[in-house]
Parts: C-alpha cells; structure tokens; sequence
C-alpha cells in the first residue's frame, strides 16, 4: 500500500528537457512531449535525479533509504529498491500571448483529467471551449464569443469559473483561462513555447565557428505542471521540516537561465 503526493511545478524561467544539442533533424533541440496531447513534460527520472541530488550533500544515508542504494562497480547485491516513485509530470496551464491580451492560460480536458485523478479534487471536468464569462473576447456576428490568437482565433461555446482548477499557492488570473479541445492543445503549445538560436563563437573574435548553430526550445515562463509521487512509508522531507515547497532547477542549459522553478508539495508524504 502506497502513500500518495503530488508535485506542483511553476516555471520561473523557459524549461528545456529533451535530447542533446544537435541530436535532432535540423540542429533543432526539441523538449519532451507527451505522445498523446503532443505537449511538453518532464521524465519523472528528471525529477528523482533532481531530488536525489539535493538531498545528496545533506545526509548520503537518507538519500540511498529514499532513493535507493546505487549499482557500485565491482561488488554484487549493493542496489536496494527506492521508497518513493516518482511519475512524469504534465501541463496544467500554458500561457499563451494573444493580442489585446498579453497572456491566456490555456489547458485541455484530457490534462486536467489527469490532474483530477493526481490532486483527487471534485470538481466536474469542463466542456472544451469554455472560459470564464470575464476573458476579454469580442463578440461576432451573433451573440458568439471570439478569442484571438496570433495564428487565428477560437469560439468560446460555454463560461465556466475554472478557479477549482487552478492548484492552491499558484498564482493565476482566474478570468484569463481558456480550455480548448484535445485536438487544438498541439497547435497552441507550439506557437507558446521560448524558442532561441544558439551559436558558439571563435574565443578571439565575434564569429560563428562552423556547425555550432542550434535551436532550443522550451516551455514558457508560467507554466504550470503536475506530477504524483507514491512512497512506501510517510517521513519524506525533501526540502527540510516544516518546508512544503523549494526553488529548484530542472533540465538543461541552467548556466544561461533555463530551468529555474518553484515545487510546491501536497498530499502524504
């Protein structure tokens, strides 16, 4: 029998997890997508070895009862099975620029099922295309309302108060969420995420070195995901007593500011 938490992530700068730089078709350094919504996530190995190694420096003894002994070279029967699991983490909220409107958080049903079923709320999953009656929209044509988008625009069909789907400490304008339909969620991630061109330049003089030129992408300051966490004995403390929630740094590319996030926790742990 498992005891059950959850994470809440809250990106305080891009976040980049994907494959090595140069790996990818085109020198284009793609993040982690979820092969259903197609939109970013974060291998819950991401997470352990994050957790894992802050706990390190602190007490080695309490980092392999948690996480597990590690394979030594050499000897036999020295990895022992980890207390905690850890599973990916998936979007909530991703914010999204839209003209007239700096940002719209937008989600869709199949994601916020998923955090029902993680953070056990009861609040009854909203139809797509609903938002709350004070999302600035225009109104076309008859009594529709429109939002625009840089790549064009969708029909708001319901309004709904989605505050019970926005996570307890997040801060999030509640009139500026959208839920859009499971087939539009790839698009619009698409157009949201940080995107940068990288180069590497001569030590002497500002000019490209030949073939040190990628492009990273990333999920945009503000985004919003969540993880759960299944322990086999309660008394985990992460980020200390008491402390419920820690900035921490995931991914790559930490050394020119990617990464930087806030994880708050919840639940029995």
């Amino acid at each position: 029998m498992y005891h059950k938490a959850y994470g809440i992530i809250e990106t305080l700068a891009p976040l980049h997890i994907g494959a090595s730089a140069g790996e990818e078709t085109g020198n284009l350094n793609l993040i982690f997508r979820d092969q259903f919504t197609q939109t970013g996530i974060i291998p819950g190995s991401s997470i352990r070895g994050r957790f894992r190694a802050d706990m390190r420096p602190n007490s080695k003894e309490n980092e392999r009862k948690w996480y597990g002994h590690e394979a030594i070279s050499g000897e036999e029967n020295k990895t022992t099975e980890a207390l905690i699991k850890f599973e990916y983490a998936s979007l909530v909220w991703l914010p999204v620029f839209c003209p007239g409107q700096p940002i719209v958080w937008i989600t869709c049903p199949r994601l916020l099922k998923r955090y029902k079923q993680i953070s056990g709320i009861s609040a009854k999953l909203p139809k797509p295309y609903s938002a709350p009656k004070a999302l600035q929209s225009r109104q076309v044509g008859t009594n529709h309302r429109v939002l625009f988008f840089n790549l064009g625009f969708i029909e708001i069909e319901h309004e709904d108060n989605l505050s019970d789907w926005i996570p307890n400490d997040v801060d999030l304008n509640q009139d500026n969420l959208l839920v859009v339909a499971d087939n539009d969620i790839a698009m619009l991630h698409d157009m949201s995420l940080y995107r940068q061109s990288r180069v590497k330049l001569a030590d002497n003089e500002k000019k490209v070195e030949g073939g040190a030129f990628f492009n990273v992408e990333a999920l945009p300051e503000g985004s919003i995901l969540i993880f759960p966490i299944a322990l086999k004995e309660t008394g985990w403390k992460p980020f200390g007593d008491g402390i419920e929630s820690q900035e921490l740094y995931f991914g790559g590319l930490e050394s020119i500011g990617f990464g930087h996030c806030r994880v708050k926790l919840a639940g029995d742990y």
